[in-house]
């Protein structure tokens, strides 16, 4: 892969020169999704077949046989986008309705880079139990569940309580898509500074969705020391404040027993990976390890700027498309579910997730360099290689049951 094709989203956006507010709103007007048939309906044969009377002869086949819905709807290859508009990135809680662009978006994704259908649905609700009974009710209309924008810790117990509820893949992306590209960027970094998850410190800025996600999916990699950041400084067992979720960070992460602020966090760290949307200081980077790794993923404006981080860290990796090193959802979520179907799976497991991380980095080769530790998001073999992977580990999954 050459350079210009690693940096194509900027490149792209240079030669049309800046995006411009009333191109931003033509292209969203009437929505970014539309329904297309896949059976013609030109005459009256094709009206007989598509509809009644031939259509009764496929309702009566799926009542005796149920898992002909996945082959005779679109119902295995429909993904339903799921949001109550709480937490959405960059803009927090801004309801349902100012949530659907994001959502129409997600499916947009879906269609364009694994050919998924996806319809974007948003709940007028915050309520757990209401937004649980509602996905349970209107599962059968659909394949898989992605999840999206549900602020925590709400999203860890609608989560839960969906996959066990349903026999169909689900996931929440916020967690496992950000967690499987961090995985993916972090095998690639520490690549370049020549260091092992074994041996590496790494501090995680966020206890929240994708900063528990990427603490346990690290930690699956084989991470020893991690010590994870909230708004009142490290999450260790010595606080009287953590919530179920902290209270096991506390527990399973901070080896060493660091207490206080973000400065002795990272004295000595390898790596730091920002999922919080605050700041961080510029002399606390200064203290890092040496062949540092800085990922600040907040958007739109990261923890730290990347000129900055350079400054104290040899790989650095944003969330942003117009720095090098985009570490972006779109890597991960749009080939997960897509394997996941294709194995007709009904779940998505950690192992899942692993061997997506790992597809993503493998693509990287030997191409590797400080700035450019994972494929660009526009990379067309990204989707089918993590779809392969998936395909692959849930078909041996259920080999063995």
């Amino acid at each position: 892969m050459t350079t210009t094709a690693h940096n194509s989203t900027a490149s792209d956006q240079g030669s049309k020169g800046p995006i411009t507010d009333a191109e931003i709103f033509e292209a969203h007007e009437g929505g970014k999704l539309s329904a297309e048939l896949t059976s013609p309906l030109q005459t009256q044969r094709d009206l007989s077949i598509a509809y009644t009377p031939g259509v009764a002869k496929v309702c009566t086949a799926i009542k005796d046989e149920p898992q002909l819905a996945r082959t005779h709807t679109w119902t295995g290859r429909l993904v339903a986008v799921i949001s109550d508009g709480s937490a959405v990135l960059g803009l927090g809680d801004i309801g349902p309705a100012a949530s659907l662009p994001v959502m129409e978006g997600k499916c947009a994704l879906f269609k364009s880079f694994s050919g998924l259908n996806a319809i974007p649905i948003v709940l007028d609700t915050n309520d757990t139990d209401e937004i649980v009974e509602t996905i349970v009710r209107m599962a059968p209309t659909f394949g898989a569940i992605n999840l999206e924008d549900i602020s925590a810790p709400r999203c860890f117990e609608i989560e839960d309580r969906v996959k066990e509820a349903l026999d169909i893949p689900v996931m929440h992306d916020d967690q496992h898509g950000t967690a499987v590209v961090v995985l993916a960027a972090l095998t690639n970094a520490l690549r370049v500074v020549k260091k092992s998850f074994e041996s590496v410190r790494v501090v995680v800025s966020g206890a929240g969705a994708a900063g528990v996600a990427v603490v346990k999916i690290l930690a699956d990699a084989g991470v020893n020391d991690i010590v994870v950041l909230d708004s009142k400084g490290v999450v260790e067992s010595g606080r009287s404040d953590l919530t179920e979720t902290k209270q096991f960070l506390a527990e399973s992460t901070n080896p060493r027993g660091i207490a206080g602020g973000i400065g002795g966090a990272l004295d000595g760290a390898d790596a730091f990976i920002g999922v919080s949307g605050g700041t961080i200081d510029e002399a606390h980077l200064a203290n890092m390890a040496d062949d540092a790794i800085i990922f600040a993923l907040s958007n739109p404006n990261p923890e730290v700027a990347p000129d900055v981080a350079a400054k104290y860290a040899t790989v650095v990796a944003t969330g942003r498309s117009d720095f090098p090193n985009q570490i972006n959802n779109v890597l991960a979520f749009p080939g997960i579910f897509r394997g996941a179907l294709d194995a007709d799976a009904n779940e998505i497991t950690d192992d899942m997730k692993l061997v997506a991380a790992r597809a993503i980095a493998d693509l990287v080769g030997d191409d590797l360099e400080p700035g450019y530790i994972v494929p660009g998001a526009l990379d067309s073999r990204v989707a089918p290689a993590v779809a392969e992977a998936v395909e692959k580990s849930a078909l041996e999954a259920m080999a063995k049951r």
